[in-house]
């Protein structure tokens, strides 16, 4: 079961506000021994969804503060983590009107990741606003549904143009046999994504960008998913199926280990 807390305090009662105005945004991270990887990447999306969405800074060493508590009244040292960063007060009407910035942060427990590769399908659809994680979930949880409802196991996002995006809460890479491809198209960075592109070049892993559209998918032999609860392989993208997504997920968890643990 997972905890709630608002500005430091347990939050039961300030729930209805996150649900009532969906406006705000968010960063998910994996605790594990008190520590994170990346959290200068965490705060750095934090910082600037809060300017942009609200016009303002938001306070991060209250907010470490806040997260360092939560964890010891959930008794956690390992731990799935939600940041919300909303205002109570934001009314719609008056937009740009300076409101008081507010923080829920969720703590549950730490994510497994499936082991079994798993296969996505296909859709024609752009996030709002690709380059920030707000709270605008319901069409990407109500496209994974659909997905599911069709026989697969998620759903990944193509662009009006015809390129692959992102999956619905996850970034995917692609393996061509000897170089690591990001695709290229309006997606929101994520953070474990970013870590890994550091991971690689430390390595010396060859990689690069480039768009990666349906029928390009035949030049492809390896496919990952990735977000800050871990990495794991994709069998198949609609019907294209792929036979090294395995090696990949090797060649990835070894770039990965090379970003360290920072104690909160």
């Amino acid at each position: 079961m997972s905890r709630l807390f608002c500005n430091g305090t347990p939050a039961a009662a300030d729930v209805p506000a996150v649900a009532l105005v969906n406006y705000g945004h968010f960063t998910s991270l994996q605790v594990r021994g008190g520590a994170v990887q990346g959290w200068a990447l965490h705060v750095q999306r934090l910082q600037q969804a809060t300017r942009e969405l609200f016009d303002a800074a938001l306070d991060i060493a209250q907010l470490q503060v806040w997260l360092r508590d939560a964890l010891v009244q959930s008794g956690a040292r390992d731990a799935s983590v939600r940041i919300t960063v909303f205002s109570r007060d934001f009314d719609f009407r008056q937009p740009l009107r300076a409101v008081p910035l507010d923080v829920l942060i969720s703590i549950a427990a730490p994510a497994v990741m499936p082991t079994t590769p798993r296969a996505v399908m296909p859709s024609r659809y752009q996030r709002e606003l690709p380059h920030i994680k707000h709270v605008g979930t319901f069409p990407l949880f109500h496209q994974r549904r659909e997905a599911v409802r069709e026989g697969f196991d998620d759903v990944v996002f193509v662009d009006d143009v015809g390129n692959l995006s992102e999956g619905s809460t996850w970034n995917v890479v692609f393996w061509d046999g000897g170089q690591v491809v990001w695709p290229q198209a309006a997606m929101l960075r994520g953070v474990t994504a970013q870590l890994l592109e550091r991971g690689l070049e430390v390595l010396g892993q060859s990689q690069g960008t480039r768009t990666v559209s349906l029928e390009s998918l035949s030049g492809l032999s390896g496919a990952v998913a990735c977000n800050t609860a871990g990495l794991w392989p994709l069998a198949a993208i609609g019907g294209q199926s792929f036979g090294q997504s395995k090696v990949l997920l090797e060649l990835l968890l070894r770039s990965l280990a090379l970003a360290p643990w920072e104690p909160l």
